[in-house]
């Protein structure tokens, strides 16, 4: 564990929401190489003869779409996160409280939720298309161009209290928990930014796992109310007593083995290329 070193460390290092932002975007694009092979499989589970013809390039089959929507993602998640924790330090760069760590990831939560949630509610109709087999929407922006004009911005962010309510508690705890067994990994007498690769890597999985261990229930549920025909539920409580009186308290965790077997492998590569990125942006632009 870390001790004075680390202490001083901290403390005398301001955090810089620009060099957060750039580096979440690298944290999101190493985030989807680690887990997007996990989905390949998953979504098309073909004989293991087959993905040797194919390749690595066949498990990336796929992965531009979601590129372009993670890695903007995360950069604005590790944005709110260094945002609000140098709003907590103020101008003296003192080091943050577990407390305001928690908070400054609750509030990457907020920032991404205006994203996320639109985002979610577009992919989840496609899904639940493409499952039925009938094709109303021809695309994304089909769909949202579609939604706005029935019935305004509203249909757009459907579920989005639901998203908050997911978004918010575990990506505090998220961050809480990276930064929490960063500390407690560091050698004594070493500073936790000369933390060792396979450290980074336990701290950033044991930290997606745990995210994921209570946002997983929100996640259903919003996934649920999302897709559901108008009308259907009689509010977003609607949403949690209907599945409870229909599949009980399992159903929360709907997709529990996918969700937490791409969980720790995809979030130890995310922290991993936030770190090597921000350490490059500390050498190449130390000013900012």
């Amino acid at each position: 564990m870390a001790g004075e070193g680390e202490d001083a460390d901290l403390a005398g290092r301001r955090v810089s929401p620009l060099k957060n932002f750039v580096a979440g975007g690298v944290a999101g694009a190493c985030l989807l190489l680690a887990g997007h092979p996990l989905d390949t499989i998953k979504n098309d589970p073909l004989p293991d003869w087959t993905w040797w013809l194919q390749g690595i390039l066949g498990l990336y089959k796929g992965m531009g779409a979601p590129l372009a929507g993670v890695a903007p993602m995360m950069a604005i998640s590790f944005f709110g996160f260094g945002l609000g924790k140098q709003i907590q330090q103020g101008k003296s760069g003192k080091a943050v409280t577990p407390v305001q760590i928690f908070l400054s990831g609750c509030l990457a939560g907020v920032f991404t939720t205006v994203i996320v949630a639109p985002g979610e509610r577009i992919k989840c109709l496609l899904q639940v298309q493409a499952s039925g087999g009938v094709v109303k929407y021809s695309g994304p922006i089909d769909c949202a161009v579609r939604l706005y004009k029935e019935q305004g911005i509203r249909s757009v962010y459907k579920g989005t209290l639901l998203t908050l309510i997911r978004d918010v508690p575990s990506n505090g705890l998220y961050f809480l928990t990276y930064e929490t067994l960063k500390n407690f990994l560091t050698p004594e007498g070493q500073s936790v930014s000369q933390l060792s690769t396979p450290r980074i890597l336990l701290a950033g999985g044991i930290a997606g796992i745990l995210n994921w261990t209570i946002a997983l229930p929100p996640d259903v549920l919003k996934s649920n109310f999302q897709t559901a025909a108008d009308g259907k539920y009689r509010g977003q409580v609607d949403v949690l007593r209907t599945l409870l009186r229909e599949e009980g308290p399992r159903g929360l965790y709907k997709g529990f083995n996918a969700v937490f077997l791409r969980a720790f492998p995809a979030n130890a590569a995310c922290f991993l290329g936030f770190e090597f990125a921000l350490k490059g942006l500390d050498w190449f632009a130390p000013s900012w």
